[in-house]
């Protein structure tokens, strides 16, 4: 009897490892139905190579726009350490001028003055203009000190430039120092 029970229990088991067989099948027909159509899959391709050309022509902007900042910039660090040079040719001017015998010195400083100013001129370096009377403004100057102020129109107003300041190109590279009237 043993041997009867033992076939049910086989049959049993076939019965369901066929059933199971089926279900799977079933499951993997669905899954193959799921398989984009070639035109899907040429249109994914074609929108994934739009996207990394355009990508790409976006950093090919980015980088010669960089570039072309880089070029207009790079001689921003030998400026800086120039200008106390420059400041140097104007101390000495305005001292020389006071000096009636030095006349020749005069000249002559004034003309090597000149060749480095307009040299750096040329490579695009300008000085911006502050006179008494200027309105301060944060963005431009920088205050070291107030004063009260001379006169009344002179309040919130530049009284006297310490030292100039200078632009290369449309960058601020350093800004004028004013003493400003309260």
């Amino acid at each position: 009897m043993s041997n009867k029970e033992d076939i049910k229990e086989e049959e049993n088991t076939i019965e369901q490892e066929t059933v199971q067989v089926e279900e799977n099948q079933e499951v993997e027909a669905e899954v193959v139905v799921e398989e984009p159509t070639t035109e899907e899959i040429i249109q994914a391709e074609k929108d994934k190579f739009l996207r990394l050309f355009a990508e790409f022509e976006n950093y090919k902007k980015r980088t010669s726009k960089e570039r072309i900042e880089l070029f207009k910039t790079a001689g921003q660090e030998l400026m800086t350490s120039l200008l106390p040079v420059v400041d140097d040719f104007e101390r000495a001017l305005a001292h020389i001028e006071e000096d009636a015998e030095a006349e020749e010195l005069r000249k002559g400083v004034l003309l090597i003055y000149q060749k480095l100013y307009n040299t750096l001129e040329l490579k695009g370096l300008s000085k911006i203009e502050t006179k008494q009377g200027d309105v301060f403004d944060a963005e431009i100057h920088e205050a070291i000190t107030q004063i009260p102020a001379p006169s009344e129109d002179l309040k919130g107003k530049v009284i006297d430039c310490v030292e100039n300041g200078y632009q290369l190109g449309t960058k601020i590279i350093r800004y004028p120092k004013v003493v400003i009237g309260q």
